[in-house]
């Protein structure tokens, strides 16, 4: 059985945006705010401290999801997940 993913990056990558898109969109009946807030720093604590190259890395593979996605809600969610998230400045 062939992988739908090129890398295991691009498979990481999709699994993350998969975990984080669910918090960020989760309702207090689903999931506590204190608790997704946690979460996601917790994503964001772990991207701060990956390398350049390691960073570039997932900037690409999030470009190219973008690309792909078909979901204007979801498209936004990627192409802002950088920023969100850290891995640029937002100034």
């Amino acid at each position: 059985m062939a992988s739908e993913y090129s890398t295991l990056a691009h498979a990481l990558t999709e699994a993350l945006v998969d975990m984080t898109w669910f918090i960020d969109g989760a309702d207090d009946d689903q999931m506590d705010l204190d608790d997704a807030v946690k979460a996601l720093e917790g994503v964001a604590a772990v991207l701060k401290h990956l390398s350049s190259d390691q960073r570039r890395d997932l900037l690409d593979v999030l470009g190219e999801m973008a690309e792909a996605e078909a979901d204007p809600a979801r498209r936004e969610f990627l192409e802002t997940f950088p920023q969100d998230f850290g891995l640029i400045d937002g100034s």
